[in-house]
């Protein structure tokens, strides 16, 4: 009998060392951050080591760096306007406005990197909205001559940040879809025009040629995945360690340009998505305060649910609520993710900031945990844009209520951020802890747009990396 009492307490004994042993590494790298959570320079060697799952929210144009586009075109026979800092060819540029001329510690350098970007920008004549989005026409054609260049460094950055996963918005302008007047798909719109029958609209552009400016998107992507996967050095001992990450792609509109010409874009994205794989969902960009945003956003949701239904199987991820209040009247911010959630069928919400305006705001995110519709939380871009930030952003009240949000940098060019710093941010600012970043990592992988093997696959490898860096915790 002492024996058998004897067999049964080690047997305890084993089991609970045993059962410690797995609950120590988590439990102990806890206790490291949250030794080190308030020291922002720690926290941040902490977070860049980190597993981040995946960043879902992430506009290629807006990613690279104003630097890094200076040195992309310093071969091109860009002319830069001193006072508006455009962007054209001109054969006759004074030799000062070359491009290619720009001494590197210049003002005028410092001068284009600000006006590029939001590097030191103070709101004052302009609003930071009036300076962010006019930047994005001023240095295009740069991303649009080097897309692989661009794509490589995103990518690049991503994967030095243990991000496993991108989803990259990509418009017409990226790609390099341009004609003499701007983006075809949209000067296609314009000539078959507008009226009130979408059947009608899709079958007239359709038949006049919107396919052939689609074909034209899967060549553009291959050509600048594998001068990508060249430039990066995948499949070499050398390989990058953005050679891990998995890249796909949102197609995505103009939300400020005319229906007819909205239209277009949002049916070639959901063509495209149809085609090519690696497109995996449609979205809808620019200020949505703007005037014409304003006016046909509803309009722009009729359209939406109409393609949906006629392309199920192509994923909805929509900018929606990204409003401040005073940036439009009350009655607007009343309706746009609730309409957005239930009109389209939208997955995912990009910055949902006025959540606490719609109206029945608490049954609509209770909507939201039901059909399991994720926000994508945009600190830093609600910050510098919306001067919306700390107890005024809605982030907390995601948590309370149980909506399932994962963090994402916008721009992390132009808004001069990185995934990192999101988490950093939300941590300094929201006081996380730590099984709290775990989800938000682990959401931006179960929330993605990836197929469900691929999914499951990369939770899986999410899970074996969190395990890793929870064991080097430990040992350092």
């Amino acid at each position: 009998m002492k024996i058998l009492k004897y067999l049964i307490l080690l047997q305890i004994l084993f089991v609970s060392v045993c059962c410690a042993e797995t609950v120590t590494n988590e439990q102990k790298t806890i206790q490291h951050f949250n030794a080190i959570k308030n020291d922002p320079e720690q926290l941040y060697i902490f977070l860049n080591q980190m597993p981040k799952g995946s960043d879902l929210h992430n506009h290629l144009s807006g990613a690279t760096y104003a630097e890094d586009l200076l040195a992309y075109a310093k071969q091109d026979n860009f002319c830069i306007d001193p006072k508006t800092f455009m962007l054209s060819e001109n054969p006759s540029c004074p030799a000062a406005q070359q491009l290619v001329n720009v001494p590197l510690e210049s003002d005028f350098y410092r001068n284009i990197i600000q006006n590029w970007s939001l590097e030191d920008f103070v709101p004052g004549q302009e609003s930071s909205e009036e300076h962010f989005f006019p930047a994005f026409i001023k240095f295009g054609p740069i991303v649009s001559a080097h897309f692989s260049e661009v794509l490589s460094e995103v990518v690049s950055r991503s994967g030095a940040e243990k991000t496993n996963y991108l989803e990259l918005l990509l418009t017409p302008y990226d790609l390099n879809l341009i004609g003499n007047s701007g983006d075809r798909i949209a000067e296609l719109g314009k000539k078959i025009g507008w009226n009130n029958d979408f059947s009608t609209i899709r079958e007239q552009l359709l038949r006049n040629g919107l396919l052939n400016f689609v074909q034209q998107i899967t060549p553009k992507i291959n050509t600048a995945e594998n001068a990508m996967r060249k430039r990066l050095k995948c499949g070499t001992s050398d390989a990058d360690p953005g050679c891990q990450v998995t890249v796909r792609y949102q197609y995505i509109a103009l939300r400020e340009l005319p229906p007819e010409q909205v239209f277009a874009q949002l049916l070639a994205g959901f063509e495209i998505a149809k085609r090519d794989p690696r497109f995996v969902a449609v979205n809808l960009v620019q200020a949505e305060d703007g005037p014409i945003a304003e006016r046909d956003y509803n309009l722009h949701m009729q359209m939406i649910n109409y393609l949906h239904k006629l392309y199920p199987q192509v994923h909805v991820s929509l900018h929606a609520g990204e409003l401040a209040p005073g940036s439009v009247p009350p009655e607007n911010m009343r309706n746009h993710i609730r309409n957005a959630v239930e009109i389209t069928g939208a997955e995912r919400i990009g910055h949902g900031v006025d959540i606490a305006y719609e109206d029945n705001a608490q049954q609509l995110m209770q909507e939201m945990v039901k059909k399991n519709v994720l926000v994508e939380i945009c600190l830093t871009s609600n910050a510098k844009l919306l001067d919306v930030k700390d107890k005024d952003h809605p982030f907390s009240l995601y948590l309370r209520n149980r909506v399932p949000v994962a963090l994402a940098t916008d721009d992390e060019g132009v808004l001069r951020t990185d995934i990192t710093r999101e988490f950093q941010r939300a941590v300094l600012t929201y006081n996380l802890d730590y099984l709290t970043l775990k989800k938000l990592a682990r959401n931006s992988i179960a929330y993605s747009f990836l197929r469900a093997d691929e999914k499951a696959k990369m939770l899986k490898e999410l899970d074996r990396q969190f395990d890793l860096f929870e064991k080097n915790i430990i040992e350092q």
